[in-house]
């Protein structure tokens, strides 16, 4: 997959963002328009991405600090920029690969990415809402449901709560803690 290239998210990338998310949620009745998403993009370009393959537009992150146990409501924009130092959490606020894209380990890989940006940042932890049935996917990536965080009534009541520690990328050459270094034997 070396012909996909994750990057900033930029202006003339609305049009594909704000289509794709309209493709992904309306019908389900979760899509917020393009001027909650940019509010988003707004309160942390830092933290927003566009995915590219050799066919150009191939999906998007939105992310934004935000405390955790607490979400954007999908009904309602942001007002002014987050204050990421003030947040040990990142809050993975929505992701869409394009259709053409899907089945590719591509939204595993963003999450990576941002996963690396969280650290880099200061975050502690990253947390999102899991939408129709999607709980399954963030599991398997190391994210644990929260039901008992109550969420914005936008998000439908399949919606839940998850998060998962940015815990330090690990250095391969130091020990992991309660661990010996590994010697060969010869």
């Amino acid at each position: 997959m070396t012909d996909i290239r994750i990057r900033l998210l930029r202006e003339a990338d609305w049009p594909a963002v704000i289509a794709a998310e309209d493709r992904a949620y309306a019908a389900s009745g979760l899509s917020e328009g393009g001027a909650a998403l940019r509010s988003r993009h707004r309160a942390s370009p830092s933290t927003c991405f566009v995915l590219e393959d050799a066919d150009g537009f191939a999906g998007y992150l939105l992310a934004l600090p935000y405390p955790l146990f607490r979400c954007p409501d999908l009904s309602a924009a942001e007002e002014g920029a987050a204050d990421g130092r003030a947040q040990s959490n990142l809050h993975a606020h929505d992701l869409v690969i394009a259709e053409r894209a899907r089945g590719r380990g591509l939204a595993p890989r963003l999450m990576r990415h941002l996963e690396e940006v969280g650290r880099a940042a200061g975050h502690r932890t990253l947390s999102l809402v899991a939408v129709r049935g999607s709980q399954v996917l963030w599991s398997q990536l190391g994210y644990r449901a929260r039901p008992e965080i109550g969420l914005p009534a936008s998000y439908g009541a399949e919606a839940v709560y998850m998060a998962k520690p940015l815990d330090r990328a690990p250095n391969p050459a130091e020990p992991t803690p309660g661990s010996a270094p590994r010697a060969e034997v010869g």
